[in-house]
């Protein structure tokens, strides 16, 4: 063997991932499907590479169909930057709306924060 295997779980507590979790990802192709050894799952040491490279794209908004398509073009051996800024450009303007909802959201809660009013039914921070 020349690559070193790793059961589920040493990987799951390498990446700081459940088991359901790699076992879903590799169900739906995002992680290579795992070679089986008396029908346990060993999975090549990159595979925790490729569960962070998930996780921060999860966090940065992209969608798991998203995420497998990034993945898919690198396993074509496509560029990386290509899908990633093709992504990233249709991602942004969502981002940018979320922000801008945010910031709002939180103008109102320092406005509430210093609110008087007596009555809600009175107070400016709920007219339409």
């Amino acid at each position: 063997m020349s690559e070193a295997r790793l059961s589920i779980g040493e990987v799951a507590e390498m990446a700081g991932v459940s088991a359901s979790a790699i076992r879903y990802y590799e169900r739906n192709g995002l992680l290579p499907r795992a070679e089986r050894v008396r029908g346990q799952r060993r999975f090549a040491v990159g595979t925790t590479r490729r569960l962070e490279i998930i996780a921060v794209a999860k966090r940065a908004g992209f969608s798991l169909a998203e995420v497998k398509a990034m993945l898919a073009a690198i396993d074509e051996g496509a560029p990386a930057h290509e899908r990633l800024r093709e992504l990233a450009a249709r991602r942004l303007p969502r981002a940018e709306a979320e922000i801008e909802r945010a910031q709002a959201r939180r103008d109102w809660l320092v406005a509430a924060g210093a609110c008087g009013c007596a009555s809600l039914e009175d107070c400016g921070l709920f007219a339409l």
